[in-house]
């Protein structure tokens, strides 16, 4: 008997309450005091198309969704046919005999299918025939010998948030019991995998998405202007349901050019400003990111990536947008690019990238993807850590009665006294031509290498204060990864696999992609006895960005560009190939 460890996924059409499901699957096992990571596939369609949710559960802690599947819940034909090739071969599979057939000759004889009318019984409860989910639900935790009343709490939740009547809560609390019921009477095999109640210490489980706009507040931003695109629409929406509560402004603009042009001008007058796109939308903001650089006005952007190019596939990911963001917008200024890597570091960096903005007067980008924007992940309340707030050069207007105020004034750092709309004495141009040091236009050839030279001590001074990547796992490991963003779950939870096998494997998350940790990625070159970049696209994006700041290529890459994430066990057996 497996306890506290396995791997869950239910699969149907659009509209049949696959990813309502995955989530209170997901919120009962964190509630049991397990760790869970979970991860959704959705179609690029406006309706239809075959939906799934996967979670990986455990008592140790879990950074990625893994195979195989243990037990799996095909809402219809669809489901088993395309995910069969997923299983474990003791895997339940809970069928929904209303819609699909199974011929039991074809599988292992240690499989175990359970055939159920899924609809039927959503009716029997007093409910619409889309509870099929629920019933499922309380068929799976039957399964593990979990208690119900994990369920059942849950499910309430669930339906009292989207404010439902209490006659619908009744019935799909009814729709699970019935699930529940029916495999305790009918199930006579053992499953292999069970859930025994852990002590619960008040974990969250969290996306992405919503960790960045919680940041983002803890950091103190008060104004977001967005258009929705997927896969950083959430952001919007989190933002906009926190907004009364945490008095933001919080801007539906009608495109991504007016979500950039109204943060800019929030950030103008002192607020602190965000927007959210993803590469398609940012490759509209480009100009104006350029004149955020010119103007030297604080501006943080969030990009989540997903495939390109074009439309590319909306609703899939990749990291193909690394090189687009370092050199977005003509001309050059300093570039500021962080790279989270998970739902705590979402947290963390936005207060970063935040005072990064303020402290040096410039755009700051903060991309992401699909995978770390949607999946969910167990969180410890003391991890999500409090950054303390750095406004930068803000004036004060009394000292501004005795100088001539230079606005773009040429400092050592290269960051000059900023002033705010109001402010007596604190008038100036806000230029986006080239200009001198009070914001008049100036084409002069000294002046423009003068005011090119100031905006580029920024990089340099802000590379002094950025923390250096920190090298994780075996300090004498036979091979480092090196590796950005959203791959870090995969790879720490190979190196757990890959540790208990006997292969001495160390890990480099480049967090600050610009300016880049020039002096500690040729360190760790120095010491590593093979290197391999690990990326989700078809390039190589990093490795070559780090060859072209450190002259270093890197052993090997392992690429995989096909808008899926990384799955643990081809990380595992890709590494182990390496000579």
């Amino acid at each position: 008997m497996v306890t506290n460890n396995f791997n869950w996924k239910i699969g149907g059409e659009a509209g049949y309450g696959i990813l309502s499901a995955g989530a209170m699957f997901s919120r009962a096992m964190l509630r049991l005091g397990l760790y869970v990571f979970d991860y959704s596939e959705y179609p690029s369609l406006i309706r239809g198309g075959h939906n799934t949710y996967e979670v990986s559960i455990s008592d140790q802690k879990v950074y990625s969704q893994r195979r195989p599947i243990n037990l799996l819940i095909a809402l219809n034909q669809e489901t088993i046919d395309l995910h069969r090739g997923e299983l474990s071969n003791d895997a339940v599979v809970i069928y929904n005999s209303n819609l699909a057939k199974v011929d039991e000759s074809t599988w292992p004889s240690s499989a175990v299918l359970l055939g159920m009318p899924l609809e039927d019984m959503a009716v029997q409860a007093g409910s619409e025939k889309v509870a099929r989910n629920v019933v499922a639900l309380g068929a799976s935790f039957a399964l593990l010998n979990a208690p119900f009343e994990y369920l059942r709490d849950v499910i309430e939740l669930n339906f009292k948030l989207k404010n439902k009547e209490e006659n619908i809560i009744k019935s799909n609390i009814t729709a699970a019991h019935l699930g529940y019921d029916y495999v305790t009477k009918n199930f006579k095999k053992d499953f292999l995998y069970d859930i025994k109640p852990q002590k619960n210490p008040g974990r969250m489980i969290m996306a992405g998405n919503t960790a960045i706009v919680l940041g983002a507040i803890q950091a103190g931003c008060k104004f977001l202007s967005a258009y929705p695109m997927t896969p950083a629409s959430s952001i919007l929406h989190v933002m906009a349901a926190k907004s009364k509560e945490y008095n933001l402004v919080v801007k539906h603009v009608e495109d991504e050019i007016s979500a950039i042009n109204a943060a800019i001008g929030a950030s103008y007058t002192g607020v602190r400003a965000m927007t959210a796109t993803s590469g398609g939308g940012f490759a509209l903001m480009t100009e104006a990111w350029g004149m955020a650089a010119m103007v030297e006005v604080p501006l943080v952007a969030v990009e989540a990536m997903r495939t390109g190019p074009s439309s590319g596939m909306p609703t899939w990911g990749g990291q193909e947008d690394l090189k687009f963001v370092l050199s977005a917008s003509h001309g050059e200024f300093p570039r500021f690019v962080i790279a989270p890597g998970d739902v705590e570091q979402c947290y963390e960096l936005i207060q970063h990238a935040f005072n990064l903005a303020d402290k040096y007067q410039t755009p700051v980008m903060f991309i992401t993807n699909k995978y770390l924007a949607s999946t969910h992940k167990w969180v410890e309340e003391q991890d999500l850590k409090k950054v303390p707030v750095d406004r930068g050069q803000i004036v004060n207007e009394q000292d501004l009665v005795s100088i001539k105020f230079k606005r773009y004034e040429d400092t050592p750092s290269g960051v000059s006294p900023r002033s705010l709309p109001g402010m007596k004495g604190g008038e100036h141009i806000a230029n986006s031509d080239e200009h001198n040091e009070l914001g008049f236009s100036e084409e002069g050839a000294e002046e423009r290498t003068r005011m090119m030279d100031k905006r580029f001590r920024k990089e340099e001074a802000a590379r002094k204060e950025i923390p250096d990547p920190v090298v994780e796992g075996d300090k004498n490991a036979d091979i480092t990864l090196i590796s950005w963003g959203s791959t870090r779950g995969p790879i720490l939870e190979a190196m757990k696999e890959l540790k208990k096998q006997g292969k001495k494997v160390n890990f480099l998350q480049i967090i600050y992609i610009s300016p880049f940790p020039v002096q500690k990625v040729k360190e760790v070159f120095k010491k590593a006895k093979k290197i391999a970049v690990v990326e989700n696209n078809k390039t190589g994006q990093l490795a070559g960005w780090m060859r072209e700041q450190t002259g270093l290529s890197p052993d090997y890459k392992i690429l995989k560009y096909d808008g899926r994430p990384f799955f643990v066990s081809e990380l595992i057996e890709t590494i182990k190939g390496l000579k």
